[in-house]
């Protein structure tokens, strides 16, 4: 599971740039369609993977479904600045975590009596991933993911490498050898989001994410969505944007996932691990869950 970036510019500068390099990747925009409809291929696969092909048809034409090459981009440049775990553990991080969980005690209790996993735990998770609510992303998920997974096409690849700043690439080396596991890593979670969609009755370009595809204030990826993700107010419907059901939705996750009442550190630290693969987001997660107690 990728943590929230809530690290998004949009200085004028930076915006006029994006346009002028997105313009021509843009299907919509284009009057040699043919040639410039990176979606092409994926409307496709989809529709042999067995998606009907009228909605595919259909999505894919809006114009708010598009190539979002500044999100994706972000997978393939370099990373000069890493979060800074230790601001979830500061005096006003931890009161903010105290008053969500007083605030939201009886839904926490419940998904801790029916998973059996600390609350405490559950708040330190929303704070890291989400600043409990309050940053859940921007973008569009169908748009990144797709754009993501129409990286399979060689020609789009090379269109792509080409609008990343040069001074921010990788080697070109390890961008050809990260965008083909990518792309097909994008293609999995946009067929999620898609199936995620049409069970909840949700239009799946009105989704928003991070740059990375993670949805609502727990930042599951769809395939995590289906597989883990639980209603935890009880109205028939799945949302991460409802603090019952994303609060239920960890607990269910961390459950799967090895937690039970009780554990050892070393058994929380492996069950968090599942959740992002990080040691330093292992540890400020305890961290904060520790503080609280206090």
């Amino acid at each position: 599971m990728f943590r929230f970036d809530p690290a998004r510019r949009h200085g004028a500068t930076r915006i006029l740039i994006l346009a002028m390099a997105t313009l021509c990747l843009c299907p919509s925009v284009s009057t040699a369609q043919e040639s410039t409809d990176h979606f092409a291929a994926l409307r496709q696969r989809l529709i042999v993977d067995g998606f009907p092909a009228e909605s595919v048809l259909q999505l894919y034409s809006r114009p708010d479904v598009f190539v979002e090459a500044d999100g994706v981009s972000r997978f393939f440049i370099h990373s000069e600045a890493k979060l800074n775990y230790d601001q979830f553990s500061t005096p006003e991080s931890i009161e903010r975590a105290q008053r969500y969980l007083q605030e939201n005690l009886t839904v926490l209790g419940s998904a801790e009596a029916t998973y059996g996993v600390d609350k405490r735990v559950i708040t330190a998770i929303l704070l890291v991933e989400s600043r409990l609510g309050t940053l859940s992303g921007s973008r569009s998920a169908l748009s990144t993911l797709s754009t993501l997974a129409a990286l399979t096409d060689p020609a789009f690849q090379e269109t792509f490498w080409r609008i990343i700043p040069p001074e921010r690439r990788i080697t070109r080396e390890r961008f050809n050898e990260r965008v083909q596991k990518r792309a097909e890593w994008g293609y999995r979670e946009l067929k999620a989001l898609l199936r995620y969609a049409q069970r909840e009755g949700i239009d799946p370009a009105t989704i928003v994410s991070s740059y990375a595809g993670a949805v609502g204030y727990a930042q599951f990826m769809p395939t995590n969505i289906l597989a883990y993700a639980q209603d935890g107010d009880q109205d028939g419907r799945v949302d991460l944007l409802v603090h019952a059901d994303a609060i239920a939705s960890i607990a269910n996750y961390l459950k799967r996932h090895g937690w039970q009442p009780g554990i050892g550190r070393e058994k929380q630290e492996k069950a968090i691990h599942a959740y992002n693969p990080s040691s330093y987001y292992v540890n400020a997660i305890l961290k904060v869950a520790d503080l609280l107690e206090g």
